[in-house]
């Protein structure tokens, strides 16, 4: 009752604080039964010093991935790319060249994701990124309920491994959830393989 209260507390402080009411949608409660997993390309792992190279994210219903509303976006960056960045990644200079301006880009986000419920591998660090750039836009951050799939993962496997280490790197989460890897690292193929390990732990689960 009162992690409720404090959430309500937390979440109208935050509309409190929107400086755009067009994105006061985000707030809103969600009636579309859908929920959006995402992902982001950056220059690092770095939320004050690195920056997004792209976003992708596609939306989940009735447990099936709807994957022709797929959302995939680039933004134009304000730094060079480090080669370390660019072997992860593989986004170089000139895969950019027609990218968004940041602003646009995050603004289109916000309105594919709506007040969805947001489902991410990583999914703080992943939110600290897109905070970065709405916050001094709109004044708020993400509002959104968040479910990290690792945790659904880990609560799922430490009955099994009781006191054991838990891995929780992506490919090993792929790995055991059965779910094929799609080979090319980009946003929109992370957010693809998440929704579908999210999809085998839910599923699995009930």
């Amino acid at each position: 009752m009162l992690f409720s209260l404090l959430k309500k507390w937390k979440k109208s402080r935050n509309l409190s604080n929107l400086k755009e009411k067009e994105f006061s949608f985000l707030f809103d409660e969600d009636t579309s039964g859908e929920f959006v997993v995402f992902d982001t390309e950056t220059t690092g792992l770095d939320p004050k010093n690195d920056e997004i190279l792209s976003i992708g994210a596609v939306k989940i219903k009735d447990n099936k991935i709807l994957t022709s509303q797929t959302f995939e976006v680039y933004l134009k960056n304000s730094k060079d790319i480090c080669s370390k960045s660019i072997a992860i990644h593989r986004i170089r200079e000139c895969d950019l060249k027609d990218a968004k301006s940041p602003e646009d880009a995050v603004k289109e986000f916000l309105h594919f994701i709506g007040s969805r419920t947001l489902i991410g591998y990583y999914l703080e660090f992943d939110v600290e990124m897109i905070n970065k750039y709405i916050k001094p836009m709109i004044g708020v951050t993400l509002p959104n309920e968040m479910i990290e799939v690792s945790e659904i993962y880990f609560e799922k496997t430490i009955t099994l491994i009781p006191q054991g280490n838990i891995d929780l790197r992506f490919d090993t989460i792929l790995k055991n959830c059965n779910v094929p890897n799609m080979g090319v690292h980009n946003a929109v193929n992370d957010a693809i393989m998440t929704a579908m390990i999210y999809l085998k732990l839910t599923k699995e689960k009930k």
